[in-house]
């Protein structure tokens, strides 16, 4: 390495994602106006394209994350990182320019194809963190993704409203290209040479990836945990604005302003509860609880009425954020220090997976119970004869809640099967036993 990675280069890590979740929350509450320009649709069959996005995206990511995780094993962060943000830039450049969604659609595999930012980013907090601290720093990184919650929907519907649904993606290609500029001067590489390995092909792959985790027995059940986990997660970001479009006739902005608490929410949570909580109570326990609160909180989106009452569940369901740094804390502990960047490939190959699975079932559930009369879905193939047999626009939410509760299930089953890590067996009554019991 060329130098010790200081505060800039930890900054410039922050940085990266937070402007990642700035530009995903910029965009949230204009897609369904982009894509409605576009094509020339309703907001029903909006909400159909913006799962087609999704998959296109996600299918990308799936063959990439572990392949571009393998490279950052073997070549180093910095370039990886560097690349994908290049990448991330031209995407939305070309989104902000698109005519009609078929460029839209290419676009968004672009995005997919060089998704690194987030498992390398990751991959570059493990190597400059101890094992003890990095479920506390995997949460410091949540807090960028409140963050960018915060501020994305407040410029999106700004914009928005003043110039147009394209202007904000302008923003976020120019914001990217200022990053990347940012990141050639103050990142260092992480990686030390003894911890790199060969590039194999047949490691540079999801099914690769999960093959080479038997050897880790944890690996395997809480991948499955966060497989459903994320696709009932995918409820959120798939149908919120055209929900609260259709059941609220709430304007862009307010979605924008009830993503801004979301995201300020998250931020207390994962930045700041996170440190606290999952030290003194254990990295199982935080998961288990924050599972529940998450299922209860999906049953009671899908029933609210009222405006006000999301804003409530939302203040409660934030408390959900510290289930994936506490599994990630976990999974990282058990790995070596030269397969970090596969985990973190894995990670999110099966984030993919779940995202090629959950913004499409959603949105057509969406789409099926807010137009029960109308066939849904690609070529108007439904699922269902007569279209959904009753108005429901709140069904996604039921299914997300139905997939946590098999989640926590599956996870119960996890521990009680399977032994700790060595390094959360320390002798009772010390300190390490006390943050990790």
């Amino acid at each position: 390495m060329a130098k010790p990675p200081g505060r800039n280069a930890f900054l410039f890590i922050f940085i990266t994602v937070l402007l990642n979740m700035i530009g995903y929350g910029v965009i949230m509450p204009v897609m369904p106006q982009l894509i409605m320009e576009v094509t020339g649709e309703d907001l029903s069959h909006a909400a159909q394209w913006g799962g087609y996005l999704a998959v296109a995206y996600a299918l990308m990511q799936f063959i990439m994350m572990p392949i571009i995780g393998g490279l950052s094993d073997r070549f180093g962060r910095r370039p990886v990182l560097l690349a994908s943000l290049c990448a991330y830039s031209v995407d939305f450049l070309i989104m902000a320019l698109a005519p009609v969604i078929s460029i839209i659609l290419f676009a968004r595999a672009l995005a997919g194809a060089f998704a690194a930012t987030f498992s390398t980013a990751n991959a570059y907090i493990a190597d400059i963190s101890p094992p003890e601290k990095r479920a506390a720093n995997f949460g410091l990184m949540g807090a960028a993704f409140g963050l960018g919650f915060i501020i994305g929907p407040a410029i999106g519907g700004f914009l928005g409203d003043n110039f147009g649904p394209r202007a904000p993606f302008f923003f976020v290609a120019a914001t990217g290209a200022s990053n990347f500029l940012f990141g050639l001067f103050v990142l260092p590489e992480t990686l030390k040479a003894e911890n790199r390995r060969t590039f194999q092909w047949k490691r540079a792959n999801a099914f690769g990836n999960f093959r080479q985790f038997a050897n880790y027995p944890i690996m395997l059940p809480i991948a499955g945990v966060l497989f459903l986990s994320q696709i009932a997660h995918w409820t959120y970001p798939s149908v919120w604005a055209y929900y609260a479009e259709q059941k609220f006739q709430w304007t862009p902005g307010m979605i924008g302003a009830s993503l801004m608490f979301v995201g300020l929410m998250a931020a207390i949570v994962q930045g700041g509860v996170t440190r606290i909580v999952i030290p003194k109570v254990g990295e199982r326990a935080a998961a288990l609880f924050a599972m529940a609160v998450t299922a209860a909180a999906y049953f009671l989106f899908a029933l609210a009425n009222q405006g006000w009452m999301i804003y409530a569940i939302i203040a409660v369901s934030s408390l959900g954020g510290l289930a994936q740094p506490a599994l990630q804390g976990i999974m990282s502990r058990t790995m070596p220090a030269d397969a970090q960047g596969e985990l973190q490939g894995a990670i999110a190959a099966v984030m993919s997976i779940s995202m090629v699975i959950g913004p499409f079932v959603m949105t057509q559930l969406f789409s099926a119970f807010s137009a029960p009369n109308e066939p849904y879905g690609l070529f108007n193939v439904t699922l269902l004869p007569e279209g959904a047999p009753f108005y429901f626009p709140g069904a996604p939410f039921i299914f997300a809640m139905i997939l946590e509760v098999i989640a926590i299930g599956m996870l119960f089953l996890a521990f009680s099967r399977i032994q700790r890590p060595r390094e959360e067996t320390a002798p009772a009554g010390t300190a390490q036993a006390a943050a990790d019991s």
